[in-house]
């Protein structure tokens, strides 16, 4: 504990004490009037520039849309290094001007959904070891957090975000493999948390071995709200040989939704044939969001009335670099109309 220091100063009587600075600063500015009358003014002395970290967050306003595009030749090799005018964006049939153009490692927001289903339970181990080659591989100032999944959906990272490898290694090792799938639920609370995040870039990886049937929100609501959050979503779907032997309409069905949820938002779905790939997967998928470009403008059409803008990017193909595959979102709600304030 401190103990407060005594005070051990004279008292003074507070009107002589007043009087007394009157008279020295009465003096002290007739003295100095006539040096300031002679004496031109002076600049202000220049500050030094402030040391700081890189900020890659982007300035933008309400009616900015961002994308973040993935440029691949044939044999599937990012391509670096093309030019703001070799991009073409179209909104809904109308051209866009493109204002904000870079190809740049960004730090992201990223979120770990990772179901925790009985049938789940051998592949576990796998699964855990090749989200935390996703992380391990990313940016370092990336941030995240781990949602387990059965028939509901828990936050299993202390923090809402993290970049402490042992605290993501500890929330993927909370097995409880049991219950049914609630995929759909899972991605919507979980596209909810990211938009606690401080990255302007937000990304979920989510890992299932089968179809959603036990969800209360249906594909439909996950993709609009992935499409409404800029989120790039990348999916690995482990399903076994017996399952796609046995149950091959379920095994379509998980697959077209897997793949809806991944293509509408610019990310992959992967459909490895052993669970041992995944490893390889997730560090593709790492590389595939540190390569990306981000490509952005501001929309001809100025309604904010919450309408689905459809948005496609393509390369004015140049022959040094071949055929180029070009991968982003497929568009994006508008904002809807600004509400009055009450009484108004």
């Amino acid at each position: 504990m401190c103990t407060p220091r005594r005070d051990t100063t004279r008292p003074v009587n507070k009107f002589s004490a007043l009087a007394l600075i009157f008279t020295a600063a009465t003096l002290a500015l007739a003295l100095a009037s006539p040096l300031l009358a002679q004496r031109p003014a002076q600049p202000a002395a220049p500050q030094a520039p402030v040391e700081s970290s890189p900020d890659y967050s982007i300035r933008k306003d309400v009616n900015l849309v961002v994308l973040h595009v993935s440029v691949v030749n044939d044999r599937g090799q990012f391509v670096p290094g093309l030019k703001e005018n070799e991009f073409r964006v179209v909104e809904d049939k109308v051209e866009q001007k493109i204002s904000v153009f870079s190809q740049e490692d960004v730090p992201v927001s990223m979120g770990l959904v990772i179901d925790n289903s009985g049938s789940m339970r051998d592949k576990r181990p796998q699964v855990n070891a090749a989200a935390l080659t996703l992380v391990k591989t990313s940016n370092p100032q990336d941030e995240a957090f781990v949602v387990n999944f059965n028939d509901d959906f828990y936050l299993d990272t202390v923090h809402d975000f993290t970049n402490d490898i042992t605290e993501m290694k500890d929330a993927l090792e909370r097995i409880d493999a049991r219950g049914s799938t609630a995929l759909y639920d899972a991605v919507i609370g979980s596209l909810d948390h990211l938009k606690k995040g401080a990255k302007d870039k937000k990304v979920l990886l989510v890992v299932t071995d089968g179809v959603d049937n036990a969800s209360r929100r249906s594909l439909a609501n996950a993709v609009q709200e992935a499409q409404r959050s800029d989120a790039l979503i990348y999916c690995i779907g482990i399903f076994s040989d017996d399952d796609i032997k046995h149950n091959r309409g379920d095994m379509k069905k998980a697959r077209r939704a897997l793949t809806e949820l991944a293509t509408s938002t610019g990310g992959i779905a992967f459909f490895p044939e052993n669970v041992t790939d995944t490893e390889t997967i997730c560090d593709q998928i790492a590389r595939d969001i540190r390569n990306q470009y981000t490509v952005a403008y501001y929309s001809t059409n100025p309604a904010r009335d919450g309408s689905f803008r459809a948005v496609q990017v393509s390369m004015l193909q140049q022959p040094q670099h071949g055929k180029l595959q070009v991968r982003t979102r497929t568009g994006y709600y508008a904002r809807g109309p600004v509400s009055s304030p009450s009484g108004n």
